[in-house]
């Protein structure tokens, strides 16, 4: 076998390996070994002498505490706990950087950039030290921005979605708090007990503000919930009369909900594009169903590797009818029913 445990991931046309490599451990620290209490010898303490410390204290100021065996004239009162002074925790430069950036990240990349440094200056001796933090921040959080694109289309190309879902919020039935944490219960329950996957981002509507949950959906047959409606309703996004299948289970317990189906692959990336189009608007986190991988582990031949790409060329482009083995076992060309045999990683 050429290589062994390669990670495989799906770019949507051509599947890719990563191959396994061996990254050497750093030297652990020294740890002493345990001492046995009984074995520490502890130094004898001797007698205390009270009749000596009495004898060098004013008679009628003598008053004794047993506690620390020692005369004093009177016991101090303990501070009251309203008084002690309250020291508030001042942020950080990176928490202050990532607060600014959430403000200000509807607005353009230069002008973004711009209103940011102005308010940074004062936390810096000089100008100079400022745009260097200030520009490396800025390069750390666009790293980010794509690492979460990356592993985001990792996953979604390797499952199969048939819905595209729309959550809105409905201020008679919740709070926004409420809202999150008993949507996020609720699909959680349907993901462990009828099969669910998902991938979601949280975003607010332009005008109204108005909190909504857009997300891709794998719902298996037969585990919908209630009933499906069709409703008739407006869309001020596209300005003209539209139809929407609705859940009535969702909307007792949520509020309105658009069902539409993905009947076409074609369509999941136009899904993905707008949720990614959420990501950088607002900054919000994806959100992931358990049981969503990046990658499945196979072993790769030789003769199933196209050529080497990527940086370093570390990476091995695939034919799309390679051979697929788990630990030196055949399982078959990749295929839908391939991949659900071998293991997973993130």
């Amino acid at each position: 076998m050429a290589y062994h445990e390669t990670k495989v991931y799906f770019d949507g046309s051509h599947y890719i390996a990563i191959p396994h490599t061996e990254t050497p451990r750093k030297p652990r620290k020294y740890k002493p070994p345990p001492v046995d209490p009984a074995t520490i010898k502890r130094p004898t303490e001797e007698p205390l002498d009270v009749a000596s410390l009495f004898e060098e204290c004013d008679p009628e100021e003598r008053v004794f505490d047993t506690r620390s065996k020692l005369p004093f004239e009177e016991k101090s009162k303990p501070t009251p706990v309203s008084e002690v002074p309250v020291t508030e925790k001042q942020p950080t430069e990176k928490e202050v950087f990532n607060r600014l950036y959430e403000e200000n990240i509807n607005a353009p990349r230069l002008e973004r950039r711009r209103l940011i440094l102005e308010k940074m200056k004062p936390y810096f001796e000089n100008d100079r030290e400022a745009e260097l933090f200030v520009d490396a921040n800025m390069v750390r959080k666009q790293t980010n921005l794509i690492a979460r694109r990356i592993r985001m289309i990792r996953k979604v190309n390797l499952q199969e979605f048939n819905y595209f879902v729309t959550f809105t919020y409905s201020d008679a039935i919740h709070t926004e708090e409420s809202f999150r944490k008993k949507l996020r219960n609720t699909l959680s329950h349907l993901c462990s007990r009828k099969g669910w996957r998902y991938v979601g981002v949280w975003e607010r509507s332009p005008e109204k503000k108005r909190l909504h949950f857009h997300g891709i959906f794998y719902v298996p047959n037969g585990t919908m919930p209630g009933e499906m409606k069709e409703v008739k309703s407006y869309s001020f996004s596209e300005h003209r009369p539209q139809i929407t299948m609705q859940n009535s289970y969702f909307e007792k317990q949520f509020g309105r909900n658009d069902f539409r189906p993905i009947e076409r692959k074609e369509k999941i990336g136009s899904a993905v594009a707008y949720l990614l189009k959420y990501i950088e608007k607002s900054g919000e986190k994806i959100v992931y169903s358990r049981g969503l991988p990046q990658f499945f582990i196979s072993d790769i031949l030789e003769d199933d590797v196209v050529c080497r790409i990527g940086l370093e060329d570390k990476k091995l482009l695939l034919f799309d009818n390679f051979s697929c083995f788990d630990e030196g076992c055949y399982v078959g060309p990749v295929c839908k029913e391939t991949i659900k045999q071998l293991r997973k990683s993130n």
